[in-house]
């Protein structure tokens, strides 16, 4: 088994449980090398092990961009809902073939002016100065009504249980195929978060006394003048996602999230 292993964060570059799960995939077959960007993937990678938190994972995904080749998080952060896995989780399943390839949807944000970025949890635009910023959204051409709020965000499945679920946004199982669009501290309080099919297109313009908006996709951002135009829908190439046997979503909600927990079931 061909194995890319990307590491993010310097800090980690000396760790020593990163030593370890080099030396049991070495002893176990696997061939490592390791990547910084996408031109560092070799034909016939099995797949690109993302050793870090979910920060590193959302670097993961744009890094192997449409080459089909599936990511594992490791996780050496702190929740981790996309680098689920603890570094002594994964080498028996990966030698064993125990998992499976799963597909995750990617968001394509189109600004009017030809530029275009991929992301996997989700884009977001917020005001820049100190005024309130309007969002006019169309939904495959049917127009909302104008959310007067600090932003707006429109998130994936994937990132239902990340910036989405902050602003009040629904948990949605990863191969839910729907988009969530949700307001960021919106002014007008009777506008709500809203769940549309992942084949909608959505467009967004916007009003604001300031000249320049604030645009994310998951961890990287630009800033862009008031009068852009941006669409967004789901990109045409998915990100393949590996998913260890013994994995339940269900259950990390509940042992990272403590989703329901109360101290009377104590």
């Amino acid at each position: 088994m061909r194995l890319a292993l990307y590491i993010k964060k310097r800090s980690l570059s000396g760790d020593t449980r990163i030593d370890a799960l080099r030396g049991a995939l070495k002893d176990g077959g696997c061939e490592l090398y390791d990547v910084k960007d996408a031109a560092d993937i070799l034909p016939g990678t099995d797949a690109l092990l993302s050793l870090g938190g979910d920060g590193t994972f959302l670097s993961a995904a744009r890094l192997v961009g449409d080459s089909g080749v599936p990511v594992l998080g490791v996780n050496f952060g702190r929740l981790g809902f996309l680098s689920e896995y603890k570094p002594e989780e994964v080498v028996a399943p990966l030698l064993a073939g125990a998992f499976t390839v799963e597909s995750r949807s990617l968001l394509r944000t189109e600004v009017k002016d030809g530029l275009t970025d991929i992301s996997l949890n989700e884009m977001t635009v917020h005001r820049k100065g100190a005024a309130m910023l309007g969002v006019d959204v169309t939904i495959d051409g049917e127009s909302l009504p104008t959310c007067w709020a600090d932003g707006f965000l429109v998130a994936t499945s994937s990132g239902s249980t990340a910036y989405s679920l902050s602003v009040g946004g629904p948990i949605c199982l990863p191969e839910t195929r729907v988009l969530i669009l949700a307001p960021i501290a919106p002014h007008n309080l009777n506008i709500r978060p809203i769940v549309v099919p992942e084949t909608s297109v959505v467009d967004l313009s916007f009003r604001s006394r300031d000249e320049e908006i604030m645009v994310t996709m998951d961890n990287r951002n630009l800033v862009l003048p008031v009068s852009s135009r941006i669409s967004v829908s789901v990109a045409q190439f998915s990100l393949k996602t590996i998913r260890l046997d013994r994995s339940n979503f269900i259950h990390a909600l509940r042992s990272k999230l403590f989703w329901g927990e109360d101290v009377r079931n104590l």
